[in-house]
């Protein structure tokens, strides 16, 4: 599991009646990001980062970390807690207590916590009166005993525990990212991705920070996503649109005839790849102006590349755009080599290309 080193800034874990501490933290999140992209604010005052690859850039641990307080003087004036440990939980637990704990000790450390830590006084009070007084003594009971005498918050606490759950269920605070959106100005009211039930996870929250942070950086055509829109072939459907601009769920209602049908090729290539079709007789496969193929593909070749043997073809299907103008004319053809590799080809010009691969 990766080491975490927490920041904890006190002066900035309660909101002013100004609001001038989302703003501060909003501002050391963007100082942060020099020291490492993928920075994640988990609550007001207290955020994480992956220890590793900032360490290999600035060279060491103790680097990292005077680079680190550096940060939060320049932006708050003031100090923060510094805390290095493997998973959420004891990581804060590390952070509070300004420890750095060695790589592989995070399990050792946090069966030493004192029960408290678990955030739950009815199991505090159980506990005592069982003689648990510790993390690794509430963790070493059989879960079917935990299932038995405590509630089912506290059986997800007890996984916890176990370090089969590296963070408590309400240890992140949900409505930051959203808060730190609106402060920014990068709210928009269209639908979000959500998870398979519907829910938006704490992986969504963080993806969401991490591309804002290298939008700052990069700029706003710097990351992109996939959009599908109206077309007829695979390339012409799929666009890359700028992270966070304003989408539409609704599919384009257009007829859209000739449009290629399923299954669509799971890679579109932004510059297409010249290839050659042969027959059985070794002649190249040319598409007519009748709509009809020369000959039966029997092998591919990429340009100076050894010819492939197909297993299985299937088309052409003709495409015609634009007849009242310039007329633009393709054909696709589907291939399946003899190893397995499925490819959509495209023909226009009297040439053949590479426009897609199936999975």
């Amino acid at each position: 599991m990766e080491r975490l080193l927490g920041l904890w800034v006190d002066d900035l874990i309660e909101e002013r009646p100004d609001g001038s501490s989302l703003r501060t933290f909003a501002d050391l999140l963007d100082v942060l990001v020099d020291i490492c992209p993928f920075v994640e604010p988990i609550r007001l005052g207290f955020l994480t980062l992956p220890l590793r690859g900032p360490s290999r850039f600035f060279g060491g641990d103790e680097a990292v970390f005077a680079a680190v307080r550096a940060a939060v003087r320049d932006v708050t004036g003031g100090d923060a807690r510094i805390g290095v440990a493997e998973g959420l939980f004891a990581t804060e637990l590390a952070t509070r207590q300004c420890t750095v704990v060695p790589a592989g000790g995070s399990a050792a450390f946090r069966r030493a916590q004192a029960l408290e830590v678990l955030g739950r006084k009815e199991l505090t009070t159980t506990g005592r009166r069982l003689g648990l007084y510790t993390v690794g003594a509430f963790a070493d009971l059989p879960p079917a005993r935990v299932n038995e005498r405590f509630s089912g918050a506290v059986r997800v606490v007890h996984r916890v525990a176990r370090g089969e759950i590296h963070e408590l269920p309400d240890q992140r605070d949900r409505r930051l990212p959203q808060q730190l959106r609106a402060l920014r100005g990068t709210v928009h009211h269209v639908d979000e991705q959500s998870g398979f039930f519907g829910q938006r996870t704490a992986g969504d929250d963080r993806a969401a920070a991490a591309v804002y942070r290298l939008r700052h950086r990069l700029g706003a055509e710097g990351v992109l996503v996939a959009e599908l829109h109206g077309g007829r072939s695979p390339d012409d459907r799929a666009r890359l649109v700028p992270w966070d601009a304003p989408r539409t769920t609704k599919l384009d209602p257009a007829p859209w005839p000739g449009q290629l049908g399923a299954p669509t090729p799971t890679t579109s290539f932004a510059h297409p790849v010249a290839v050659e079709i042969f027959d059985e007789s070794g002649a190249p496969v040319r598409f007519s102006g009748r709509g009809q193929l020369s000959g039966v593909p029997s092998s591919v070749a990429l340009t100076r590349g050894n010819p492939r043997r197909v297993a299985w073809s299937a088309g052409p299907w003709p495409l015609v755009e634009r007849w009242w103008t310039a007329p633009r004319r393709r054909a696709h053809v589907q291939i399946v080599l003899e190893d397995g590799i499925a490819l959509l080809l495209t023909t226009e010009a009297s040439r053949w290309w590479l426009t897609g691969m199936y999975d």
